[in-house]
């Protein structure tokens, strides 16, 4: 009973953090696309560009940027600690 109860909530090895590593890459790269597509939003269309829209992609980048950081200090976190 034993093994199974170390296979099942044992500790994992550091090979494990790499999911960390790929939803940190994830959402840089949701990141960059939402930065990049408001750029292109105020350049190619500014007569629709209203603050209400400002603040809806405010609080998408803001979201993202947060989900990217957590991830991103998780990461470190699961590579300090199996290290």
């Amino acid at each position: 009973m034993t093994s199974l109860q170390n296979m099942i909530f044992g500790p994992l090895s550091s090979d494990s953090c790499i999911y960390f590593f790929f939803l940190t890459a994830v959402f840089f790269f949701l990141l960059v696309i939402v930065l990049i597509s408001g750029i292109i939003m105020v350049f190619k269309k500014p007569n629709e560009f209203t603050f209400k829209l400002a603040g809806h992609g405010l609080l998408l980048f803001f979201n993202i940027f947060i989900a990217y950081f957590t991830n991103r200090l998780l990461y470190t976190i699961c590579n300090k600690s199996l290290a």
